[in-house]
C-alpha cells in the first residue's frame, strides 16, 4: 500500500497491453503523418475535426504508455513520438493559413470547443521554425538537452551519501533537514553539500548545454529571450510578472524579520544558517505513519469539500501514492495527470514529518485540479505552469488553517504555524533566488561557458539578494543549483516564478473562500476547469481578480504577513 498501483496500466514491458497499445500507438503516428499533408484550406471544418480526433487519440493513448516506472520504454516512445513533429507542425501552419479561423470554427459545434486552443494555435505559429527545422530541433533535442536533462537527474537520484557508515540516498539526507536534533540538520547539510560536489562538473555541462540551447532555438524562433518563451507558454504577459515580482521584493523584509528570529530562537545570532531552514519548531515535530497522515488530510479536507475529501480517499484507497525513499527513486514530489483513467498517480518522499503531510496535500491538490478539469476535452486539459500550482498550495492552506483553528496551545499553534511560514518561506524567498540564479546563468552563458565554481558564485550572490540578513552569511549553500532538476529542463525554463503565483493566487482565492463560505467551492472548481482553454488574465477575471494590478499580490502578501506576526507575537 505504500507504492503506487499500476494494474490500471500495465503490469510491466511484457503485459499485453502495453504491446496492444504501443501497437496502436505506431498506427496512430502513420494515420496522423498521412493527414497533415492533406489538410485543406477548401474543406478546413471537416478536416480539423478528423485531424483534432486522431490528436486526442495520441494524446489518451501517450498520457498511458508515458510510464514513468519504465524508463528505457519512455526513451523509446520519445524517438516515436518525433515522427509526430513534422505532421503536427504541418497542423499549425495550416490552421495559421486559415484567412477566417472563426468562420470555420463556427460550423462545427464540436470545433467550438476546441476555440481557444485553435485560437492560441494561429497566434503563436509566428514563433514557429520551417517544417524542416521543427523536426530538426526536435531530433536534436534527443541527443542534446534531453539526454543532459535525463542524465543530471539520474546523477542525483542514484547519488549516494556514506551517512554514520552506512551509504543512503540523497534523498534521505535531504530528509533529515527536518529532523528535530540541530547536529543531524548539520551534519546532512555538510554531507549534502560534498556529496553534490561529486557530481557539479557534469551538471555544469548539462546546465550550459540546457540553457544554451533554450536560448538559442528562442531566439531562432522570434523570442527575445527565452523568458519571453516561458510567458506566452504561461499564459501570462510582462505585466503580470513585473507586478508579481514588485510585489515580492517589496515584501522581503517581512520574511527576513521570521528567519531572524527563527534563528534566535534556535541559538543564532547571525541570521538562520541554511541548515535550519526546515528545522522543525513547537510541538510540529511529532512523527506521522502514513495512516495517520491520510486521517489527518481527509479530517480537514472534508472542511472544504465533500469531493476533495472524496478524490483524497480514492487516491489512499486507490493506491494512487508512491510514498517512501528508496534508492534509484528520485527525489521531491510530483503527480501525474492519466486522462483516460480519470485518475492520477503521486510520488513522495514521505519521512513521517508534517512536513511531509503538507507535501502530500501539495500533490493531492494537482489530483483534485485534474478531476476538476477531466469533463473537458483532452486537448484542453493543459494548463500552463503558474495556474498548476493553485489547486496544490490552496489545498495545502486548507489542511494547515483549519489545523490552526483546533490547536489549544501556543506550543502547537507555533509548530504549525512555523511550518506554514517554513513553506512560504520556500515559496516566495527562496523562488526569488532562483530566479535571479537562473536570469543571471542565461544572461552570461550567452558568452561563456560556466563552470561549477562560476555557477556556485552566481548561485550564492542570488541567495544573499533573496534571503538578505535573514541567512547567516556563513552558512549559505552554493550547490542548490546542482539539487534543483528545475534548472535542467528544456521544455520548461524559469520553472520558479510560477510556485509563487500560485502561493500569492491561491492565497486570494482562500480569502474569497473564507468571506464567502462553501458557496464559493463551486466557483473554484469553474476556474480550474477553464485553465486549459483561457489566458490566466481570463481565468482570474472570472473570480474579479486582475493579475497584473501589484496591489492584488501585495493583498495576498499581506495575508502571509499576518501569519508572521503571529509567530513574532508569539515567540516574544
Amino acid at each position: 500500500m505504500y507504492t503506487w498501483s499500476l494494474k490500471n496500466l500495465y503490469l510491466g514491458l511484457d503485459d499485453p497491453k502495453f504491446k496492444e497499445d504501443n501497437a496502436r500507438l505506431k498506427e496512430l503516428i502513420a494515420e496522423i503523418k498521412e493527414a497533415a499533408p492533406k489538410l485543406s484550406i477548401d474543406n478546413a471544418t471537416k478536416d480539423l475535426e478528423a485531424f483534432l480526433l486522431l490528436y486526442e487519440d495520441l494524446d489518451n493513448l501517450v498520457s498511458k504508455v508515458a510510464n514513468k516506472e519504465f524508463n528505457n520504454a519512455v526513451v523509446v516512445l520519445r524517438k516515436e513520438l518525433l515522427q509526430t513533429t513534422l505532421p503536427l507542425t504541418l497542423f499549425e501552419k495550416f490552421i495559421a493559413k486559415i484567412p477566417d479561423l472563426d468562420s470555420v470554427i463556427n460550423k462545427s459545434e464540436f470545433l467550438k470547443e476546441y476555440e481557444f486552443f485553435l485560437k492560441e494555435i494561429k497566434d503563436n505559429s509566428k514563433y514557429l521554425l520551417s517544417e524542416a527545422e521543427e523536426v530538426l530541433a526536435a531530433e536534436m533535442n534527443q541527443s542534446g538537452g534531453g539526454l543532459f536533462s535525463k542524465m543530471q537527474g539520474d546523477l542525483v537520484s542514484t547519488l549516494s551519501c556514506d551517512y554514520e557508515g552506512k551509504s543512503v540516498p540523497f534523498s534521505t539526507i535531504r530528509n533529515l533537514a527536518y529532523d528535530e536534533s540541530k547536529d543531524v540538520r548539520k551534519k546532512a547539510y555538510e554531507i549534502e553539500k560534498e556529496s553534490l560536489k561529486t557530481i557539479n562538473q557534469a551538471s555544469a555541462f548539462a546546465m550550459n548545454g540546457i540553457k544554451k540551447e533554450v536560448s538559442t532555438i528562442a531566439k531562432k524562433r522570434g523570442y527575445a529571450s527565452a523568458l519571453e518563451g516561458t510567458l506566452k507558454q504561461s499564459r501570462i504577459n510582462q505585466d503580470v510578472l513585473d507586478a508579481l515580482l514588485q510585489a515580492m521584493n517589496e515584501y522581503l523584509p517581512e520574511f527576513r524579520k521570521y528567519m531572524r528570529r527563527k534563528g534566535e530562537l534556535l541559538g543564532h545570532n547571525n541570521g538562520l544558517p541554511f541548515y535550519d531552514l526546515f528545522a522543525p519548531m513547537g510541538s510540529s515535530n511529532t512523527k506521522y505513519t502514513v495512516e495517520e497522515a491520510q486521517e489527518f488530510i481527509l479530517k480537514n479536507f472534508k472542511t472544504f469539500s465533500d469531493d476533495l475529501h472524496d478524490l483524497a480517499k480514492r487516491a489512499f484507497t486507490e493506491d494512487w501514492i508512491d510514498y517512501l525513499p528508496r534508492k534509484g527513486k528520485r527525489g521531491g514530489a510530483f503527480c501525474s495527470s492519466i486522462y483516460p483513467l480519470r485518475e492520477s498517480r503521486i510520488l513522495t518522499n514521505f519521512d513521517g514529518n508534517i512536513g511531509d503531510i503538507s507535501t502530500i496535500a501539495h500533490e493531492l491538490g494537482h489530483a483534485y485540479h485534474n478531476f476538476n478539469i477531466y469533463d473537458e476535452r483532452i486537448l484542453n486539459t493543459s494548463y500552463p505552469m503558474p495556474i498548476a500550482e493553485t489547486a496544490s498550495i490552496l489545498c495545502e492552506t486548507i489542511v494547515k488553517k483549519a489545523v490552526l483553528k483546533d490547536v489549544k496551545s501556543d506550543e502547537e499553534k507555533l509548530g504549525i504555524l512555523e511550518q506554514e511560514l517554513q513553506d512560504s518561506n520556500q515559496v516566495i524567498v527562496d523562488i526569488l533566488s532562483r530566479y535571479l540564479f537562473e536570469t543571471e546563468v542565461f544572461k552570461r552563458c550567452e558568452n561563456e561557458f560556466l563552470d561549477n565554481e562560476t555557477l556556485d558564485k552566481i548561485m550564492i550572490d542570488a541567495q544573499l539578494a533573496s534571503y538578505g540578513d535573514g541567512l547567516d552569511p556563513e552558512y549559505l549553500h552554493e550547490g542548490m543549483w546542482v539539487a534543483k532538476n528545475h534548472y535542467y529542463s528544456t521544455g520548461r525554463s524559469f520553472y520558479n516564478f510560477p510556485y509563487a503565483f500560485g502561493l500569492l493566487f491561491s492565497k486570494g482565492i482562500y480569502a474569497q473562500y473564507m468571506e464567502k463560505g462553501s458557496a464559493f467551492v463551486s466557483d473554484i472548481k469553474t476556474l480550474l476547469s477553464m485553465t486549459g482553454k483561457a489566458t490566466l488574465m481570463d481565468v482570474a477575471a472570472s473570480i474579479n481578480i486582475d493579475i497584473t494590478n501589484v496591489d492584488f499580490w501585495r493583498s495576498s502578501l499581506e495575508v502571509i504577513k499576518e501569519d508572521i506576526q503571529l509567530f513574532l507575537d508569539i515567540t516574544k
